[in-house]
């Protein structure tokens, strides 16, 4: 699963995208070969938060998404916890709700951690504790006032970063849309390497419609094998991808950081985040973890 975190900025933090990214057909199928495996492998969980909080917020590695999409997965427990609190206080529940996930961004992908996990499965985010629920639901009007006042202090926590990783992500789709980049001319071997792989795909987009169909259509049992295989064929053609990717992004940071326009958001970033990242674990119950291969 992928987010694509591009401007606006709500769709940092909203748009989740599945592996059906593509608007354009997909080429004919054709059995995917590769190794078999018989699971997934789960993926495990890290409280390590890193040393320069910039690398949570501007991520330039598929290693350091990791720390952001923990980072949007906890404000959305926060939106979550604070909203079920100010319903138990009212006396009534909220509606079912959507679980969280943590979510990969396709301009910075994983490559470990689709290797080794696939497409769409991650680490199962830890639910926070939870008090019984009253049995009366909430009126429309009850419900969307604490709806909103959780939607209010999630948002009091993105708006400490949103701003500046929106232009972060801005900057960094730029490496593949200049076909004149080392990053564009790595992107056109792609459909070779697919096919090497037993994947008729024309590019990356067309690899997703085409792997997320062939999930769709698999069998409950064969689905882990094909998880396996589609993850780990992904992630061998997009090496050469990403061996010349990850550098250009990491020095497309430096320039990020070191602009006059972004000083402010960047000391207010390795200042004061993390600090009130804390102080919302403690305050509102909810735990800031990040998923690990």
């Amino acid at each position: 699963m992928f987010r694509s975190p591009r401007p606006p900025l709500t769709a940092i933090v909203l748009a989740a995208l599945t592996l059906a990214t593509a608007c354009t057909a997909a080429p004919a199928e054709r059995p995917v070969y590769g190794p078999r495996a018989a699971t997934v492998t789960p993926a495990r969980l890290s409280e390590t938060l890193p040393a320069d909080p910039v690398r949570m917020v501007l991520p330039a590695t598929g290693a350091e998404s990791r720390w952001t999409q923990g980072l949007d997965v906890f404000t959305q427990q926060v939106r979550q916890a604070v909203a079920a609190s100010c319903a138990r206080e009212h006396g009534f529940a909220l509606p079912g709700r959507i679980p969280v996930a943590f979510i990969r961004f396709s301009d910075v992908p994983d490559l470990d951690f689709i290797a080794r996990h696939g497409f769409s499965e991650s680490a199962t985010v830890p639910a926070p504790p939870s008090s019984p629920a009253p049995d009366r639901t909430g009126t429309a009007a009850e419900t969307r006032t604490c709806l909103a006042r959780g939607t209010a202090k999630a948002q009091a926590l993105r708006d400490r970063y949103a701003e500046v990783q929106g232009q972060w992500f801005g900057t960094i789709a730029s490496l593949s849309q200049d076909d004149a980049t080392a990053t564009a001319r790595a992107l056109r071997t792609l459909p070779d390497c697919f096919a090497r792989h037993g994947i008729e795909a024309a590019d990356e987009q067309a690899y997703f419609a085409l792997a997320d169909r062939l999930m769709q259509s698999a069998d409950a049992s064969e689905l882990p094998a094909q998880e396996s295989r589609l993850g780990q064929a992904y992630a061998a053609c997009m090496r050469p991808v990403e061996a010349v990717r990850e550098p250009a992004r990491t020095e497309l940071r430096t320039r990020f950081l070191a602009a006059p326009e972004h000083a402010a958001a960047v000391r207010a970033l390795r200042t004061t985040l993390v600090p009130a990242l804390r102080a919302a674990e403690q305050l509102y119950g909810v735990r800031l973890v990040f998923p690990e291969p």
